[in-house]
């Protein structure tokens, strides 16, 4: 840690706002702050394209955070797929769930695209925004003032450079991802890694629904399928654990074990990407939010809050922080940035605040993984209810899509539904029983209600905590 025990001069090392990563969160934050007249500067170790397995599905309540922040174009030239809603594919039988239509009676629409066409898109809206400066380097550490606590800046390294940058800041912004740097400075949580994705990009893949994200769900892990692009798809493979190198590894599994699971149409562009020479993956990580009370200093995007992929919901997250934080932050809330008590007053109402959506995105992500990758009993119960519970069609559909796409802002209504599936889930087991059997289904429903309990709680205490 580099002490600094002086304030800094306003120079043109100094700016009101600096920015460590410009991926989601901190080319869209740059933008809406260099708007508003802040001096911005956004740091980032590559500004190459990036290349991503994740970041690729922006649900329609991203889509209409990303219009009130002014960067809908971003979503132009990139090829980008539009998304209607989810076909959710069990043991071979298939539901399709679209969005909701909204007030105005149209159906919104989410995309998919590369993840790093359209962060290059973000960064050049960035880029053209007033008063921000976008500097391709790498941030190794905060400046900070030890007798006060006070966060200063970041010291950086160039490429191929021997000397250090200093950069110093009214406000310091870690926006660099689940591996972030600077996590370990502001909060004592690590993430909780549950599970990895490994991924395939497929050919011309037939689809079994196109415009929609298919979900297969069975006795294994949940397959996410969806089009990024005029000819790609992407899967996603969920893998609790390493395949073991006597059953083939990787690519025995995805062979031996996945591809049967896939509907026939899908299987022949999947065997053609099993020839890839590597398959890239991504940690699945569960990360609780914590209030920012480190002065000058805040944690956003995954850095600060993260939730397991499976439903898409990270990006809709990313997009509607930036639209609160924007407001909160604004001059007319906050004529100074160096004011850092009140700074520190609106980004306790923003940890707050933004739990209308982020709490229900982050449980109903971790609910649903529950769920989708059952591996008991009791939970391959709750499976199957769910999937029942969608085939009814109706706001039995309606309720929990309007919640996944980010435009039910309503914890409640996530409550609702979700014990709405525990209960016919146990209804639907003792259906399944001859009423020889109902005082062992009696005895199972217990169970059942108990694993429905012990799966949304936790979550919901932690979204409860500062």
């Amino acid at each position: 840690m580099t002490d600094v025990v002086t304030k800094p001069e306003k120079g043109d090392n100094s700016y009101d706002v600096a920015i460590v990563g410009a991926g989601i969160i901190g080319c869209s934050l740059a933008f809406t702050l260099g708007k508003q007249g802040r001096r911005v500067l956004l740091l980032e170790r590559d500004l190459s394209e990036p290349d991503r397995i994740v970041g690729e599905l922006l649900q329609p309540g991203g889509v209409q955070a990303l219009e009130k922040l002014g960067l809908r174009d971003c979503l132009e030239d990139i090829d980008a797929i539009p998304v209607y809603g989810y076909e959710v594919i069990y043991n071979g039988e298939g539901v399709t769930i679209p969005y909701p239509p909204g007030p105005d009676g149209k159906a919104p629409e989410g995309r998919a695209f590369h993840h790093g066409k359209f962060i290059m898109k973000l960064r050049e809206a960035a880029r053209s925004a007033p008063n921000v400066t976008i500097v391709e380097t790498t941030a190794r550490e905060i400046i900070k003032d030890e007798s006060s606590g006070q966060v200063l800046g970041v010291i950086c390294k160039k490429k191929g450079c021997d000397e250090f940058g200093y950069y110093f800041a009214s406000l310091t912004v870690s926006a660099d991802g689940y591996a972030s740097n600077f996590r370990k400075r502001c909060i004592d949580k690590k993430p909780q890694v549950r599970s990895h994705f490994f991924a395939l990009e497929l050919k011309d893949a037939k689809l079994p629904s196109p415009g929609y994200g298919h979900v297969v769900i069975g006795n294994n892990p949940p397959v996410l399928l969806y089009q990024i692009g005029t000819h790609d798809t992407r899967a996603l493979i969920d893998m609790p654990h390493a395949p073991s190198a006597a059953s083939g590894g990787i690519r025995g599994h995805l062979t031996n074990v996945v591809l049967p699971d896939l509907p026939a149409c899908i299987q022949p562009s999947f065997k053609e990407a099993l020839k890839a020479e590597r398959f890239p993956s991504m940690p699945n990580s569960f990360l609780p939010a914590t209030t920012n009370n480190t002065p000058g200093m805040m944690l956003l995007g995954d850095a600060m809050n993260m939730r397991h992929p499976l439903t898409g919901g990270g990006m809709t997250v990313a997009f509607n922080d930036v639209v609160l934080i924007g407001d909160l932050l604004s001059p007319e809330n906050i004529p100074d940035l160096a004011d850092t008590e009140l700074v520190l007053v609106q980004l306790s109402r923003f940890h707050w605040e933004r739990k209308s959506l982020s709490s229900v995105i982050n449980i109903l992500a971790q609910a649903l993984y529950a769920l989708f990758a059952a591996n008991d009993n009791k939970l391959r119960t709750l499976q199957r209810g769910c999937f029942r519970y969608f085939q009814r069609g109706g706001q039995c559909i309606d309720g929990p899509v309007g919640l996944l796409a980010g435009i039910t802002h309503q914890p409640m209504v996530l409550f609702f539904h979700f014990f709405a599936v525990a209960f016919y889930s146990i209804y639907i087991l003792f259906a399944s029983l001859s009423p020889a059997n109902w005082p062992v289904a009696f005895f199972s429903s217990f169970g059942v209600f108990y694993k429905a309990c012990v799966v949304i709680f936790p979550y919901i205490f932690s979204e409860a905590k500062s």
